[in-house]
């Protein structure tokens, strides 16, 4: 029985509907995974053909289920993820019982935030950073790095601006320093110089060595909470002067980091006319970004990401061209979630592609500190890029959450 392996999923998201484009290939599909949540829901999952609860920080637990699904008869076609923190161990195991080559090495080094920045260190595309080591003198760091406030301070494996904070004194740099090590004992601390500019993110398929630029997308970011994206806006057709300079700095870091095969999303601001990456990721972006790339050409990435992940050239051929914009909602206070109403308003709109609700009846919700904690999306796609945000913005004012404090 051919067989894909995922290691981990979300109830939704690119994660969730790339085992969907598996079931659509034909193939048996198998889940590693350790949320509960996932496997009380079993039910909803009818995509997903096994399901099996398993530590996912022990991969020789995971050598010895994948061994008994060979045993069962499963033909192993390829192990993937879609969920950052796994992506390397599901490489690394893909190429283990597989025997394809998945550039493990790029892979290692984008999901780590510190080898990220030893990578480029010294490419024109990186930004002034520094690594704390507990017990270091903190300011002699910073004169030494020649690093200037603000400062941004990140775990080296953080994803979705969790546990990301933005320091504009000496006096925050040392809370921030000291709560870090608090929390992550004896574990490095990346420090960043921040860098004031709009920010861009960009979605990149590599086949063979050939990288595709497959979306290019405009973010909008909050300022307080700092670094929670409530807006994307996929740009059917880019101004030329855009597309060559930013595809040119992609295909530049890219090579650096050495990627052969795979999937990766970067963050770039154009600061002083020169491109500066604020991160690399080794997989799509999560939420909405299938689906919007959907909407926008007709073409379901995650299903082409499995296709390198099997070994076949994806197909990357645009349908159609429409300009994108998805909304997210983030709450100002916190509470227990009673309903939601507005929704079928929203999904009226002429436009609006799709609305998502995230948390459920009798949920805690509260203000955001990481991406995970945006609990609400609409998704409007139209010929221009202003329409298509109007409507999208318009659409998720009608969005109304009900909390008891």
């Amino acid at each position: 029985m051919r067989t894909i392996i995922f290691i981990d999923s979300y109830k939704s998201g690119s994660s969730r509907e790339a085992i969907r484009a598996a079931d659509q290939l034909g193939y048996f599909t198998v889940l590693f995974t350790q949320r509960q949540s996932l496997m009380s829901d079993r039910a909803n999952f009818p995509d997903i053909h096994e399901m099996v609860y398993i530590d996912l920080d022990d991969k020789e637990a995971m050598r010895e289920k994948i061994k008994d699904l060979q045993t069962d008869g499963k033909l192993i076609h390829t192990i993937v993820s879609f969920i950052n923190s796994n992506v390397y161990t599901a490489a690394l195991l893909c190429e283990e019982f597989c025997g394809k080559r998945l550039s493990t090495d790029a892979i290692f080094k984008m999901e780590n935030k510190i080898e990220s920045r030893q990578t480029l260190q010294e490419a024109p595309f990186n930004i002034p950073f520094a690594v704390y080591e507990e017990g270091m003198e903190l300011f002699s760091l910073l004169k030494q790095f020649n690093l200037h406030f603000p400062i941004i301070i990140k775990p080296p494996c953080s994803t979705g601006s969790k546990d990301v904070l933005k320091a504009e004194n000496k006096l925050e740099l040392d809370k921030y320093i000291k709560k870090f090590s608090d929390k992550y004992p004896g574990r490095s601390i990346l420090l960043e110089e921040y860098i004031e500019a709009s920010q861009y993110l960009v979605e990149a398929l590599v086949y063979q060595n050939e990288v595709n630029i497959v979306a290019i997308l405009e973010q909008e970011i909050t300022k307080d909470p700092p670094f929670i994206i409530t807006g994307y806006s996929l740009l059917a057709k880019v101004p030329d002067d855009l597309y060559e300079s930013i595809s040119k700095a992609v295909r530049s870091i890219i090579r650096k980091f050495g990627m052969e095969n795979g999937a990766c999303h970067l963050e770039l601001r154009l600061y002083n006319n020169q491109w500066k990456l604020i991160e690399i990721n080794p997989r799509i972006s999560g939420t909405a970004m299938n689906r919007m790339i959907e909407e926008a050409y007709g073409i379901n990435l995650a299903q082409q990401i499995l296709k390198i992940a099997l070994g076949e050239k994806p197909t990357l051929k645009k349908k159609y061209e429409k300009f994108v914009f998805t909304q997210h909602i983030i709450l100002p206070a916190e509470g227990i979630l009673q309903k939601v109403t507005g929704k079928n308003k929203a999904l009226n709109y002429e436009g609006v592609r799709e609305v998502y609700i995230k948390p459920k009846k009798g949920k805690y919700v509260h203000p955001p500190w990481s991406m995970g904690h945006r609990y609400a999306y609409v998704m409007a796609a139209s010929l221009t890029k202003e329409e298509a945000k109007r409507i999208a913005k318009t659409a998720a004012k009608e969005i109304q959450f009900h909390l008891i404090s």
